[in-house]
C-alpha cells in the first residue's frame, strides 16, 4: 500500500506513471495514467462485468439464446 499526495507519482516499471490529480473527497480521487499504447488499462469493475457476460454467454444453451426472440 502506498500513500501519495496531490501531484505525486507512482512509477510502475520504467514506462508507466500514475499521478494523483485530484481529491474529490467522498467521491474518490482522480488519477492520471501515462503508459505505452500497447498497455491495456481497464477499470476492475468493467473488466469483471465483461468477464461475467462472456462466461454467461459461453454457458448459455440454444434455448437461452432463442428465448425472447420473435421468430416469424
Amino acid at each position: 500500500m502506498l500513500t501519495r499526495k496531490l501531484g505525486q507519482k507512482i512509477m510502475i516499471g520504467n514506462d508507466i506513471v500514475i499521478t494523483v490529480l485530484e481529491d474529490k473527497g467522498e467521491a474518490g480521487i482522480r488519477i492520471g495514467i501515462d503508459a505505452p499504447r500497447d498497455v491495456t488499462i481497464k477499470r476492475e469493475e468493467i473488466f469483471a462485468a465483461v468477464s461475467d457476460a462472456n462466461r454467461a454467454a459461453a454457458e448459455a444453451t440454444v434455448d437461452d439464446l432463442l428465448n425472447g426472440l420473435e421468430i416469424p
